[in-house]
C-alpha cells in the first residue's frame, strides 16, 4: 500500500526522531541555563546525562555542574549564554556569575 505521506515529510520526521536525546533544543540551538529568580538560581541542561539541576548560582554545585559540561566540550557555548545573559538582564548578577566561575578554573582547558 502507497503511503500518502510526503518525501518531505517523512524526512522530517526521521530527522526529528534522529535527535532524540532528552536535549532540548529551540531552532536547532540547545540552551543550557534557564534563569530563575532574577539569577539566584537556574536550570542547568546537561547534554552528557540528559539531566536538568536545579541550582544556586552561587552554589559549589552550580560550579562543578558547569565544569562537566565545559569539559564535555561546551565551554565556549555556556560562557557565550551567560554572557548573553548578562547583556540581557545586568542587574542579576549574571557577569558576577562567570567571574566565580572564571576563578574556579572552569572554563580553562
Amino acid at each position: 500500500m502507497a503511503s500518502n505521506t510526503s518525501k518531505t515529510a517523512r524526512a522530517s520526521v526521521r530527522a526529528g526522531q534522529a535527535g532524540q536525546g532528552g536535549a532540548l533544543s529551540v531552532l536547532g540551538e540547545f540552551k543550557y541555563l534557564i534563569p530563575l529568580n532574577g539569577g539566584k538560581h537556574a536550570y542547568v541542561r546537561n547534554l552528557t546525562n540528559g539531566k536538568t539541576a536545579h541550582l544556586r548560582t552561587d552554589s559549589d554545585a552550580f560550579v562543578e555542574e558547569i565544569r562537566v559540561l565545559a569539559a564535555a566540550g561546551h565551554a565556549a557555548k555556556v560562557r557565550a549564554e551567560i554572557n548573553a545573559l548578562a547583556a540581557t538582564h545586568p542587574d542579576h548578577g549574571w557577569d558576577k556569575t562567570e567571574k566565580r566561575l572564571v576563578e574556579a578554573g572552569v572554563f580553562e582547558g
